[in-house]
């Protein structure tokens, strides 16, 4: 090997410990990054030439990789929108709001939370992207594996809600030494689709010995209980008692009525009265007042809600994106999905802990998280960095001396350029 020669191997070997030591200096500055990959750099020797020949020449080269399947350890957090992919898989995301499906990109970065515009955004600045869904948590998309069915997950778009009443739970004693013919009122309240409240009013009469009718008059607003406010239908239930004081039945059974005509311009209601269980105490019994003046002192639940304002966000396990009101309801909004691919790391490396999907990584695949190879997803968790300080510092030291032979092996070579410069002269 010629002096020139030796110096050429000598210069690609400075070069390639440069990149090492980059590489070594860029996985120790983000030992703490969300679901940063560690990166390794591969040293391959480079000959020119015919082996044997005093022309052939041997230098080395350095490639840098990311082992993208390798996951970080995953902690829990305390933050709701916060989520982790445990297992193969990457979260779909865009530099902006309206980039086409072919703008995409995917990460792993699961550090979410919501920006001044309703967007949930995580710690690199790209947005989530997700499937819409029903309030139960049904995607709606006709294809959710279709890349344009996603949309970029935005809560200024969701406004407050109310819930429509749809059962009612009563719980009372009708007095078993009350007279036949004896009357006794009380009223329920129940919610419409628009979030206003109306008041049942219900009138108890004993028609025989263990038997009783409840007559239900239509409803008035509860702010003003002068006005009716709509039809309810059927206006009457028969309820019989057991000699031990029990439910025994009610007719219709089901207690199943129905709320036309709000004066809100509310939908109709279907309401389900619960009286109990039949043979029961949980609902309605008849037993002796326990009091000289008889009544009626029912409790109710029912699970309809006024307005509400959205109060917040959780994703959960299942990656349902859920909009949290002010007046306790819940309604599933999105979906999100992760998206896998047969050679991940054949990916191109955008910036950060993004990437870009290219001919070798193979085809893109979305999924809902558990299906296929797809990942699960830990909610309130973050996944952490891949990089390891101690096996760093390891590489530093050996990257550090490799450069500071190839710097000896220069310094030699330069010594011997001079005493052969020397020597002609």
């Amino acid at each position: 090997m010629s002096l020139s020669s030796a110096l050429s191997t000598a210069v690609s070997g400075l070069t390639a410990q440069s990149l090492a030591l980059s590489a070594i200096s860029e996985n120790i500055a983000n030992s703490a990054t969300t679901a940063y990959k560690t990166k390794e750099v591969d040293f391959q020797s480079l000959v020119s030439g015919a082996m044997g020949s005093a022309k052939s020449t041997s230098s080395v080269i350095a490639k840098t990789n990311q082992a993208l399947s390798v996951g970080g350890v995953i902690s829990t957090t305390a933050t709701s929108t916060n989520v982790a992919i445990d297992g193969a898989g990457f979260f779909v995301v865009a530099a902006h709001p309206d980039d086409a499906a072919t703008d995409l990109a995917y990460s792993r970065n699961g550090s979410f939370s919501t920006d001044a515009d309703g967007y949930l955004v995580n710690s690199e600045g790209y947005y989530l992207k997700g499937l819409p869904t029903d309030a139960d948590g049904n995607v709606l998309a006709s294809n959710s594996s279709d890349l344009s069915s996603l949309e970029t997950i935005n809560l200024d778009s969701i406004g407050g809600t109310a819930k429509a009443t749809a059962n009612v739970g009563m719980a009372a004693n009708l007095p078993a030494d009350a007279t036949i013919g004896q009357a006794f009122t009380t009223s329920m309240e129940i919610i419409d689709s628009l979030g206003v409240s109306h008041t049942v009013g219900q009138t108890w009469t004993k028609t025989a010995d263990n038997s009783w009718s409840l007559a239900l008059a239509n409803p008035t607003l509860t702010s003003d209980t002068t006005t009716t406010s709509g039809v309810i239908s059927p206006s009457s239930v028969n309820v019989t008692f057991n000699t031990d004081g029990s439910l025994a039945s009610t007719n219709p059974s089901p207690v199943a009525i129905g709320v036309t005509g709000f004066s809100t311009g509310a939908a109709t209601s279907a309401i389900t009265l619960d009286l109990g269980a039949a043979g029961g105490t949980d609902g309605l019994t008849q037993f002796a007042s326990t009091s000289s003046t008889l009544s009626i002192t029912p409790t109710f639940e029912q699970d309809g809600a006024n307005y509400g304002e959205l109060a917040g966000i959780t994703i959960d396990a299942q990656g349902l994106v859920t909009a949290n009101f002010d007046n306790g309801v819940s309604l599933a909004i999105y979906q999100i999905p992760v998206a896998t691919f047969s050679n991940p790391g054949g990916l191109t490396h955008i910036s950060g802990t993004v990437y870009d999907e290219n001919t070798n990584a193979g085809q893109v695949h979305v999924n809902l998280p558990g299906d296929g190879s797809s990942g699960t997803l830990v909610a309130s968790a973050l996944e952490g960095s891949t990089t390891d300080i101690a096996s760093e510092f390891n590489k530093m030291i050996i990257a550090q001396q490799a450069y500071s032979a190839a710097s000896q092996v220069i310094s030699t070579t330069s010594g011997m350029f001079d005493t052969l410069i020397q020597a002609m002269r």
